[in-house]
């Protein structure tokens, strides 16, 4: 089952899974998105979003990739509110619901210097300043007044994690293009 008005679609290479859709906002075909940022400006910023059904089992209105044109975006309380052109009432709105939102990482707007997307950090290695790996970032964790670093690193055989706290403090440069993050950080801490 698929909805009228909306054509299947090619994921970008890029793509980024920027939010969810909760469900139908209003009576107009808006929708409430969760926002996986707690700055959403790639829902703001990009007028094409693409969606895929959730992975939940259930009742899943469309299959596949599907791009949506959006005509507006907007904050609302902790969510964001949306309309998109394909989506014309409440009752199309309700068929979304679950669907992940995927926006290509090149409409993305550019972060201002010293600022990072969390994206573009996972998957970097982290070296100290004598040049010892510590890990590759497996994921960011928000912890209050800053953000964390989560690495994966392997020790006698065994898989672990080390957090490091992303502050000028202990992070001395970001190579994004080296793929590399070097800290104030020894393997010991």
């Amino acid at each position: 089952m698929s909805l009228p008005g909306l054509e299947p679609a090619e994921l970008p290479a890029d793509a980024v899974e920027v939010g969810r859709i909760l469900d139908a906002w209003g009576v107009k075909g808006w929708f409430k998105i969760q926002p996986f940022s707690a700055s959403p400006e790639a829902l703001f910023s990009s007028k094409r979003w693409f969606i895929q059904p959730s992975e939940r089992p259930g009742k899943v209105s469309f299959s596949g990739t599907v791009c949506l044109s959006i005509k507006q975006a907007r904050d609302h309380a902790d969510t964001v509110v949306a309309s998109a052109h394909e989506i014309p009432d409440r009752q199309a709105a309700e068929q979304l619901k679950g669907a992940r939102i995927f926006v290509s990482r090149a409409s993305f707007p550019t972060p201002d210097e010293g600022e990072y997307y969390w994206v573009d950090l996972i998957g970097l290695s982290v070296v100290n300043r004598e040049g010892i790996g510590l890990g590759v970032v497996k994921d960011l964790l928000a912890t209050g007044p800053q953000t964390t670093l989560v690495l994966t690193y392997e020790e006698a055989g065994k898989q672990l994690e080390r957090m490091i706290p992303f502050v000028s403090a202990f992070v001395d440069a970001v190579d994004l293009a080296g793929r590399q993050i070097t800290v104030d950080w020894q393997p010991d801490y």
